[in-house]
């Protein structure tokens, strides 16, 4: 078959989403990967849906929404992609980060989310190995975890099903063609051509480049992160734990200075821990602009190894096996693109969610889905258009 009704470029989570939320809805879909499904950022990241670490407003609402629809295809897929509500749990601390906090959370409760502070006195209740030196933080029953691998292949497998989709791995895409009006016609790769109505750019750090081919400049670039991997032994934790300082981080507020050695603050290092369904652990993370580089330097591991003793000395009695980087697609208002481009009718963006792509996959899949069918959307979509950054100088703010 060399025509469809949708061409979705990408293979990691969000593009996985769009195709079976497409697929869903009877349309005839090829998804185009330049490696294999979740080659990408999708298989170099942790394992969570989160809540608690979304601003208030539009970001929350897309990532609750999410976690909703995780609930959904969790029940439908056959396809166990292992996913399982432990909640999470925010630490702060100074006295200054739970004013903060409190806050943040005042803000959540206000808009009608499940979320609570907690003091120093509940810490140990909730997880015995924390350090006993903290302040307090901030609890939610309603995040998530599961398998990022599974969870793309549960949805090529589950699109599979609905009989309408095509998978083209290892297939470079080379041009987007279009007609004299500006409409996309085609996607041409390496190796064929596949005519469409459509194109769905969700390439993560690539969208760029993709969006380059019909005349756009997508603001988007990587931003790095390193994550341990513990080796199987006794349960540190029981849910998603982090310091409030991953926000600090996350979010770029340079208004709080943290106490922190300088090797973590040279590489954005905020304590981030949780457990996998096979028991290992994940600990993390760094933030920087690199560029492109993979490379999990030695320095940034010491510094996060560093940074999760301090808030679970019982660390140091268990081992790191690997350590590995992913590049999260940085927008510079911290929110993503999930948008038509009306001065290239039938071309899509659904890229940028930073380190938010495998929370926010499911609820980002749907929302195209209903666009492209001119459904009403579940959310309200004008946050995250594309045309918000028209007229404004890119270069200047894609400075970092």
């Amino acid at each position: 078959m060399s025509a469809y009704d949708i061409v979705i470029i990408g293979g990691g989570v969000i593009g996985t989403s769009c195709a079976y939320h497409l697929a869903l809805k009877g349309y005839s879909v090829a998804l185009v990967e330049q490696g294999d499904i979740a080659n990408g950022t999708s298989s170099h990241c942790d394992a969570e849906a989160m809540l608690t670490d979304k601003q208030a407003g539009a970001d929350a609402a897309l990532g609750y929404a999410s976690i909703l629809r995780f609930k959904e295809l969790a029940q439908q897929f056959s396809y166990d992609f292992e996913f399982s509500q432990k909640g999470s749990l925010y630490i702060c601390e100074t006295d200054t980060e739970m004013e903060i906090a409190a806050d943040y959370i005042r803000q959540l409760q206000l808009e009608g989310y499940p979320v609570r502070m907690v003091g120093a006195e509940e810490l140990p209740d909730i997880e015995p190995d924390i350090a006993r030196d903290l302040k307090g933080g901030f609890w939610s029953d309603v995040c998530a975890s599961m398998s990022p691998y599974k969870l793309c292949y549960a949805f090529v497998s589950e699109a599979k099903k609905q009989g309408s989709l095509d998978v083209f791995t290892f297939h470079t895409v080379k041009a987007i063609e279009q007609d004299a009006k500006g409409t996309v016609t085609a996607v041409v790769t390496d190796k064929n051509k596949l005519n469409t109505k459509y194109v769905i750019n969700c390439c993560g750090i690539w969208a760029p480049e993709v969006g380059r081919m019909v005349g756009l400049e997508i603001p988007i670039i990587p931003r790095k992160g390193v994550i341990l991997l513990g080796e199987k032994g006794f349960p540190v934790v029981h849910q998603k734990v982090q310091e409030y300082g991953y926000m600090l981080t996350k979010f770029q507020n340079t208004k709080v200075v943290r106490d922190i050695p300088e090797v973590v603050k040279k590489y954005n290092v905020a304590f981030t821990l949780e457990r996998t369904h096979d028991d290992n652990f994940l600990l993390g993370s760094s933030r920087n602009f690199v560029g492109n580089s993979l490379d999990a330097e030695v320095e940034v591991v010491h510094a996060i190894a560093k940074r999760g003793m301090r808030f679970f000395p019982v660390l140091k009695e268990i081992n790191c096996i690997r350590a590995y980087a992913g590049l999260r697609p940085y927008v510079p208002d911290h929110l993503p693109i999930i948008s038509d481009v009306p001065e290239v009718p039938g071309y899509y963006i659904a890229a940028g969610h930073e380190g938010d792509g495998i929370s926010m996959a499911p609820i980002t899949g749907k929302l195209i889905s209903q666009m492209i069918a001119n459904e009403k959307t579940d959310l309200e979509m004008d946050t995250f258009r594309f045309s918000r950054f028209e007229g404004q100088d890119l270069q200047k703010i894609m400075e970092v």
